[in-house]
């Protein structure tokens, strides 16, 4: 089954010509032996209770590896440079218990400004379903929430589904965000059986397993959105069946789920295997990362061959960004 197609409409493309501008200047101030690379990062107190400084240029770190680099522009995602494309990702395999957690996401929703678009899409079967494109009618993507189906397959992976939303989601200048409520559980690659050699000759005998790590499309589904630059926030849900009710399952589910989280420079939210009484706190925080990001331009030293390149990225707060950035290759 395939996802639906994810449209972007008239209003962001205002946003992209709005940031366009300030990036495009700084092409003139490329160094030799350099590529520009432009990103989204996070500037976070160390408290949740602190004040939060303008970034400015010169109190920010940018190294690859032992070098420091050049520093072109830090561009608060503000004023006309506000724009955000916002999906919000639910799981169809989750509990339906979940239900009471819907209100604080359509309050989520409702309080964004008129500059972010946000959109809904429910996954299953390694792909997903568009339930609302983006729009900046929060009342009609609010309203397109429902309770998740609380049924899987065995061709449930939600990491194949975050794949395929980040691979059709149309490039532009403007932030690029997903909020994924899931147990991070991989049904499609998570159990089954096998045929194994017993004494002289071949016996097929089943034998079953379960998953002995996280999920091996965790990693191709982190390297696909830092690479097209889509930051991945998520919230820990209760699954259901029997897979949603195993603490260990769970905890897999929740590393790979964290894991993309940490490397493209979001926020991972959970209270053990249980669900929160309450999204509320956790949509609080991540309003606060939307209200403190910055777009920064940089010179990176580029390899042999296009690829994510590791850096390192430091300021005088905490500050998050993705672990690894995309750096085209040199001429």
């Amino acid at each position: 089954m395939k996802g639906n197609k994810i449209v972007v409409g008239l209003f962001g493309a205002f946003f992209v010509l709005a940031l366009g501008a300030p990036i495009a200047c700084s092409q003139e101030k490329a160094t030799p032996g350099t590529v520009q690379v432009h990103m989204v990062i996070t500037d976070q107190a160390l408290s949740d209770n602190s004040e939060i400084p303008l970034l400015r240029p010169d109190a920010l770190q940018v190294k690859q590896g032992k070098n420091a680099l050049k520093v072109d522009q830090v561009i608060p995602a503000s004023g006309d440079n506000a724009a955000l494309q916002l999906f919000v990702l639910i799981d169809d395999t989750l509990d339906p218990g979940i239900g009471t957690n819907l209100n604080d996401i359509r309050d989520f929703i409702n309080a964004q400004p008129a500059s972010t678009l946000v959109g809904v899409a429910y996954v299953s079967n390694a792909t997903f379903q568009i339930a609302q494109n983006f729009t900046a009618d929060h009342a009609l993507t609010a309203k397109a929430l429902r309770l998740p189906r609380g049924n899987s397959s065995t061709m449930d992976s939600p990491y194949l589904s975050l794949i395929s939303l980040v691979k059709g989601w149309p490039q532009q200048k403007v932030r690029r965000e997903v909020l994924m409520v899931s147990d991070g559980i991989d049904r499609l690659r998570g159990e089954g059986s096998s045929l194994s050699r017993g004494g002289m000759g071949f016996n097929a005998r089943p034998a079953s397993y379960t998953m002995p790590t996280i999920s091996p499309d965790a990693d191709s589904a982190s390297t696909n959105s830092q690479r097209s630059g889509v930051i991945v926030h998520s919230i820990y849900a209760t699954g259901a069946g029997r897979h949603g009710r195993n603490a260990w399952v769970a905890q897999l589910g929740q590393s790979g789920i964290a894991k993309i989280a940490d490397e493209t420079s979001g926020e991972y939210y959970a209270l053990g295997t249980q669900n929160a009484v309450s999204f509320k706190p956790y949509l609080e925080r991540l309003q606060k990362i939307f209200d403190n990001q910055y777009y920064l331009v940089f010179q990176a030293v580029p390899g042999k061959k296009d690829g994510l390149q590791r850096i390192n990225i430091s300021t005088q707060a905490a500050n998050a960004a993705a672990n690894n950035v995309w750096v085209p290759a040199g001429i």
